[in-house]
């Protein structure tokens, strides 16, 4: 998850920690098909990626997204790590403008999030199947490179293929509708880490999640929602690592 307003953290936090209860707690040695999950893979979550953000969320904005950098010659705080990628930087989708919630930044990984993020991915190179790095609120939709062009990937039928399935899993658990497919189509977003994990470290898999719902409610999802949506992501996920 790459994002920090509270309720987004509601929506999105949540989802992970409900999937890591699965695969650790309630799940493991309890359900064949979760057990061999963790028995073949190593899962690497990161529920919380922009900590300052975070906490801001708590004191001020509930709905802050940048980080809280204090940007030089300007009385507009912060950065967005999701902006400050090398794919694509600077690009439609993004802002040089440091007032605005896209903000890029100076240059492609000048923030520590975003070096992190790079930097745990790096680490494992070679051996990394799938990233979801992000899954937050709000649209439904489930979205995979390019976000920076409209132009297809090489590999784009396997990705959609891949993504068609956790899709089908996802909506037939409630019937929640999904809109899925290649992200600059719905959203242009340059610099973005779906991007990078596939361009530079060679992810096919890679992929955005947007959580509940579709904007009557946007990033105040009500709570009663919370765990409907954790419950079908993680039937999405499921059948999309097992169809990998």
């Amino acid at each position: 998850m790459l994002e920090s307003g509270l309720q987004r953290l509601l929506a999105c936090g949540s989802s992970t920690r409900y999937i890591k209860e699965k695969l650790i707690t309630t799940g493991y040695g309890s359900y064949p098909e979760i057990t061999s999950l963790v028995d073949q893979y190593d899962w690497k979550f990161v529920p919380i990626a922009n900590p300052d953000g975070y906490a801001y969320t708590w004191n001020t904005d509930r709905n802050w997204r940048k980080n809280r950098l204090v940007n030089n010659e300007s009385t507009c705080v912060g950065v967005d790590a999701n902006r400050n990628f090398p794919i694509g930087f600077a690009g439609s989708g993004s802002s040089s403008d440091p007032c605005s919630g896209t903000y890029h930044g100076i240059a492609a990984f000048s923030e520590r999030e975003a070096s992190a993020f790079r930097d745990l991915i790096a680490a494992d190179r070679g051996r990394v199947k799938t990233t979801i790095s992000h899954m937050h609120s709000y649209s439904q939709m489930f979205l995979s490179p390019y976000g920076y062009t409209t132009d297809l990937p090489a590999e784009y039928p396997e990705m959609f293929r891949a993504m068609e399935i956790a899709v089908n899993a996802l909506t037939s658990t409630y019937g929640t509708p999904y809109t899925y497919g290649n992200t600059a189509v719905t959203i242009l977003a340059s610099g973005d880490t779906t991007d990078h994990y596939y361009e530079n470290e060679g992810v096919v898999y890679s992929y955005t999640i947007e959580l509940r719902d579709s904007g009557t409610y946007g990033f105040q999802l009500p709570p009663d929602q919370i765990v409907p949506t954790a419950t079908e992501t993680w039937n999405g996920l499921k059948a999309m690592i097992n169809a990998i």
